[in-house]
């Protein structure tokens, strides 16, 4: 539950990724490129000694893993300290959105943008299902709120009705970049601007996480993209279970 996950919109590449905090993490995105594997050159004496080569130095490398490499729980993400989360406000189409007048409902925030064409719409999906799965009392009592990285080309408009697309308990919201930044570094998001070959269009490499806060305001867990429906509507039901 608390694995990230990243989302991009558009083919896949490989690129050093931008953090909120500075810092910087590369990871690979989309298809998985093919090599075509040549002829080893050279007389048949190293024809043999090449692969008994790569054999040894194999060896040693699992040996060294089962004996002294102890993996960083946050390597994988690069983050350095976990995410604390945090109260913010900002803007839907409505008004101003505090998430400090929300105590007393489970809010799950998800950062992207209405123009992501796979990541943002499959997590809406999960959301959506997990919602359905509750009764309409409990599900009033969760609300999702859909986080825009992209302000400039989200309006408060476009956003309520991406939100209101997928379940009425999903409110879209965004902010200035400012804003926005600060609210995905205190839970622990990134995104990046990532400008097309053309040069006329661009997408945002964005955090995939569903981050689930409870009725305390206290970021309780992130899901990671992919999760089965009934998992997270079994962590909502827990949730709404708990005494307030």
């Amino acid at each position: 539950m608390h694995q990230k996950g990243y989302g991009v919109g558009g083919k896949g590449f490989s690129a050093d990724r931008q953090w909120t905090d500075g810092s910087t993490v590369s990871f690979y995105y989309g298809q998985a490129r093919r090599f075509r594997a040549g002829a080893v050159s050279g007389d048949g004496y190293m024809k043999k000694v090449v692969p008994v080569s790569l054999i040894l130095l194999l060896a040693a490398v699992l040996l060294w893993l089962v004996l002294y490499w102890q993996p960083d729980k946050n390597m994988s993400i690069g983050i350095v300290q976990t995410p604390m989360g945090g109260d913010f406000t900002l803007k839907a189409a409505t008004g101003p959105v505090d998430l400090k007048a929300m105590r007393g409902k489970v809010v799950v925030l998800f950062f992207g943008y209405t123009m992501c064409p796979d990541v943002c719409p499959t997590s809406m999906a999960l959301l959506t299902s997990a919602l359905s799965g509750l009764s309409e009392d409990k599900a009033k009592q969760v609300q999702g709120l859909f986080i825009s990285v992209d302000p400039d080309r989200d309006t408060l408009q476009r956003l309520q009705s991406y939100g209101a697309y997928f379940h009425p308990q999903i409110l879209g919201v965004t902010g200035t970049r400012e804003q926005v930044a600060a609210v995905a570094k205190m839970y622990g998001a990134a995104y990046r601007k990532s400008e097309q070959a053309s040069g006329t269009d661009y997408v945002m490499d964005h955090t995939a996480d569903l981050y689930v806060v409870d009725q305390k305001g206290k970021l309780h867990s992130s899901v990671r993209h992919g999760t089965p429906p009934s998992d997270l509507l079994q962590l909502l039901r827990q949730l709404l279970k708990r005494e307030i």
